[in-house]
């Protein structure tokens, strides 16, 4: 059953990131699944973890892995039913486990009512208000409004054809051409969501991540951007005002919608992910507005001591200013998986549109266990995503007929796109589908045969494996009274190496240098990333550490 706490559990919570295509096919189709997630529950509650957040499990076109949502109050036949829905949340909260969804308020699926009635509805009708409609530039309006580009690829508008065969009016999607964005200046709007929040919070939903949540404002005036229209993406550079990205107005509805979580019992949850800069961030979590928001910087961040030493205590700060905790995450559903960024050259390489290089995966691995133990001792809440306890790789070699991120053909088949780190996860057995479904089904992307050695049964119970790290590691995060509350000290530390304290008696050391690092003799070993000897931690290695008088816990 789920525990009360003094604190809000999400304050300090562990949340596990299911893509629900890919984390377990229940039914044999290939797709993950509601039956498969359901069936693996007791694999999280061992794992340790205290919530899941499910990716959009909602009725879609699939145009871009579900986040192009046809109907939010819905859950798409691949993945099961309503009912089925309701019994998974139940059965997680039965073994102690929240549940936070996925909404996507930014836009929705061109297949949604909404937007089918726009199409047959006249300019400057209620229908077309709901969404961004404006009329061409030139004189037979054969230009789009302005020259914005979609973080796909290619032009963020597209031209309709009227009810009676003409051309028409041009709408916004920052997205996919599948996803038009919706007017949030429109009282229409912001009422069905605020519906879409009490449908599934009536459900037992815990909490929502909040897709784009920097996005849903747009400058009224759509003033260009000064963009070629060769480039093929979006320009993200830092401005002091951007059009359609961290526009004051967001935070009228984030306020709004804290107040619809309030009413409900049992301290409900919205984490934003919000591309903004770091000193705009702590605008999304002031009391009044959303609870927490992802550390991208984290994220993005070399595999550097000073570098990364910077960003937690940019961190730390500035979201404690105003009595949010961090939210620290490593990989997720739109970046390459961690342990194959930092096996390169250049470890903060998250984009896919650049060429990364090659990955030492040895190297990688190593670094992804050390930086997950760090991740874990600061304070604050962390995200996992799925397979990372696994020390899964980045699959870069799927054949381009498999593709399905809907950037690979919108930047022109130059860009793969997030394919990679969304390929079904390796449960079992010695060859595909490696128990993601029943035997002789296929994934719906292909898995690496390498991927044997890697599953979670033949981890499980191996001490030095990935998966039983990841076991300790949230057991002793759970039960080390040193973890609690928020506070971190920065200890002094050779070059090239982190050390900071949480309690007197609990203390977290990474060797980022080249250098073998000797441990203080009077302070006891919790946990390693990799094996040490002689009280000599390696490079790209970390230690948990317990000492100061106390009995070992």
């Amino acid at each position: 059953m789920l525990e009360t706490t003094a604190a809000p559990w999400w304050r300090t919570a562990v949340v596990y990131q299911v893509y629900i295509r890919s984390f377990a096919d229940g039914n044999g189709d290939g797709i993950g699944d509601i039956a498969g997630l359901r069936a693996r529950l007791p694999y999280l509650r061992e794992l340790g973890v205290d919530a899941v957040w499910i990716t959009p499990w909602y009725p879609s076109p699939m145009a871009d892995g579900g986040y192009d949502i046809s109907d939010y109050r819905g859950i798409d036949p691949a993945f099961g039913t309503l009912a089925e829905a309701e019994e998974m949340i139940a059965e997680a909260h039965s073994l102690g486990i929240r549940v936070v969804l996925d909404i996507v308020p930014n836009h929705t699926s061109d297949r949604h009512r909404w937007f089918e009635e726009a199409l047959q509805a006249p300019p400057g009708s209620p229908e077309r208000d709901r969404y961004v409609f404006r009329d061409g530039l030139g004189p037979d309006g054969a230009q789009p409004p302005n020259d914005w580009r979609s973080r796909f690829g290619g032009r963020a508008w597209t031209r309709v054809t009227e009810p009676d065969g003409s051309p028409g009016q041009w709408y916004l999607h920052l997205f996919a051409a599948e996803q038009p964005d919706l007017n949030w200046a429109s009282r229409e709007v912001r009422a069905e969501f605020e519906s879409v929040l009490r449908f599934w919070f009536d459900r037992g939903v815990d909490g929502f991540r909040i897709d784009v949540a920097h996005g849903l404002a747009k400058d009224p005036a759509l003033p260009d951007l000064g963009l070629a229209d060769s480039m093929v993406f979006d320009d993200d550079r830092p401005r002091e005002k951007h059009p359609h990205w961290d526009l004051d107005s967001v935070h009228e509805i984030y306020q709004t919608w804290r107040k619809i979580a309030d009413s409900y019992a049992g301290d409900r949850l919205f984490v934003a992910e919000a591309h903004v800069a770091d000193d705009r961030l702590p605008l999304y979590v002031r009391p009044d507005e959303l609870h927490t928001a992802f550390n991208f910087s984290f994220l993005k961040s070399a595999w550097d001591a000073e570098e990364l030493r910077e960003v937690i205590d940019r961190g730390v700060t500035s979201l404690g200013a105003v009595g949010a905790p961090s939210t620290w995450v490593l990989s997720n559903h739109d970046v390459p998986r961690h342990a194959t960024r930092y096996g390169r050259a250049q470890t903060c390489t998250h984009e896919h549109d650049v060429d990364p290089g090659a990955s030492d995966r040895e190297l990688g691995l190593r670094r992804a266990r050390a930086a997950a133990l760090l991740m874990l001792a600061l304070p604050g809440s962390a995200y996992l995503y799925q397979g990372e306890e696994l020390g899964l790789w980045e699959v870069e070699d799927l054949p381009d007929e498999m593709l399905a991120d809907p950037t690979w053909e919108r930047s022109g088949r130059t860009v793969r796109g997030r394919d990679g780190c969304r390929v079904p996860l390796p449960w079992s057995g010695s060859d595909s589908p490696f128990g993601f479904g029943p035997k002789g089904s296929k994934p719906w992307l292909p898995q690496p045969a390498g991927w044997e050695s890697l599953t979670a049964q033949t981890q499980s119970g191996i001490p030095a494996s990935t998966l039983e790290l990841y076991r300790s590691a949230l057991r002793l995060r759970q039960g080390q009274p040193g973890f609690r509350g928020e506070s971190l000290r920065w200890l002094d530390m050779p070059k090239g190496v982190l050390g900071f304290e949480r309690s007197p008696a609990l203390r977290c050391v990474v060797n980022f240098s080249g250098e073998p690092l000797p441990l203080p003799k009077n302070w006891g070993v919790l946990l390693t990333s990799d094996r040490i000897t002689g009280g000599v931690l390696p490079p790209d290695t970390t230690a948990w550490l317990w000492g100061g008088g106390a009995s070992r816990p």
